[in-house]
């Protein structure tokens, strides 16, 4: 394989992105092993398992955008590496049945080797939604149901599932953190659909902020980020998560200024330039909460 072409492999599965499944799973980690084994080759297994996954589902994106013309003309998502000819249909379906067999025996293997199998419909539920988020026939990013199901995934599914790997056992404080988690996730997926609103709904794609409309759409990316600030304030004062956790409100800079590009910025086309405040948004809050938990 040349350097072009790992390039495009790696454009096309957006290693960076991990950071979003790394801090929920790093979370369930941390509380799962309280007072016990931190079991560090069992935290890479998991990870080699989520990662799959997650390259699996970044791949599967491009794949049936690209047939089904999501990502077409003037559209900006994915990582056009079909469009530009970089990488063949055949080459992506491959990889992707590689990934999702990888993914399938690592979690088989926890599975099997720490006796959980209760765990298993939700393997099944969270490999199912990574699937059918663009594959046919299902397809509910096209119907306005995938910031709904990936922060279920990537908040309550993750957190909860990796503490369940550690302790052996179910418990409430692993969900309840896990809440603002998956909003923060759902966030940077709703942000990113803004810029193709318009391509989406030319293709039928009617992603939810196709059926708010530039205002609602508006509105709703205020009201993600105030439920995730709240949440948080409450699970502080709840003794959820302790008081340095209230660091995060030194983040509401960041949140103010990307609502201000939003409200100012006419075409929106052009807020896929300035996506990164949503990610650090993101980044920073998860590695707070990340640090208090750990201390």
């Amino acid at each position: 394989m040349n350097r072009d072409r790992l390039k495009a492999w790696i454009r096309a599965s957006r290693p960076p992105f991990y950071i979003a499944t790394l801090i929920p799973l790093t979370i369930g980690w941390i509380l799962g092993s309280r007072g016990g084994s931190w079991r560090p080759v069992l935290y890479l297994l998991v990870n080699i398992a989520s990662f799959a996954v997650h390259m699996a589902t970044n791949l599967m994106n491009d794949y049936f955008d690209y047939v089904q013309g999501a990502d077409a003309g003037e559209a900006i998502g994915g990582s056009r590496v079909l469009q530009d000819g970089q990488i063949s249909l055949n080459a992506l379906r491959k990889a992707i049945v590689l990934l999702y067999g990888l993914a399938t025996l690592a979690g088989m293997y926890i599975v099997i080797g720490l006796n959980l199998w209760a765990m298993f419909p939700m393997l099944v539920f969270s490999l199912l939604s990574s699937i059918f988020y663009v594959a046919p026939p299902i397809r509910y990013g096209y119907h306005g149901l995938g910031e709904l199901l990936v922060g279920i995934n990537m908040g309550p599914v993750m957190v909860v599932g990796t503490y369940w790997v550690f302790a052996g056992r179910l418990d409430w404080v692993p969900l309840f953190i896990s809440i603002p988690l998956g909003f923060m996730v759902a966030s940077i997926l709703y942000y990113q659909s803004l810029p193709d609103m318009e391509t989406d709904n030319s293709v039928g794609k009617r992603t939810v902020a196709v059926r708010l409309g530039k205002r609602g759409a508006f509105v709703w990316l205020v009201l993600f980020w105030i439920v995730i600030y709240l949440w948080i304030l409450i699970l502080t004062l709840g003794g959820i998560l302790p008081w340095p956790a209230l660091a995060s409100l030194l983040t509401l800079p960041i949140f103010v200024k990307m609502i201000a590009i939003v409200r100012k910025t006419v075409h929106w086309v052009e807020l896929d330039q300035h996506g990164k405040y949503v990610r650090m948004l993101y980044f920073l809050n998860g590695l707070i909460v990340i640090l208090v938990l750990l201390l």
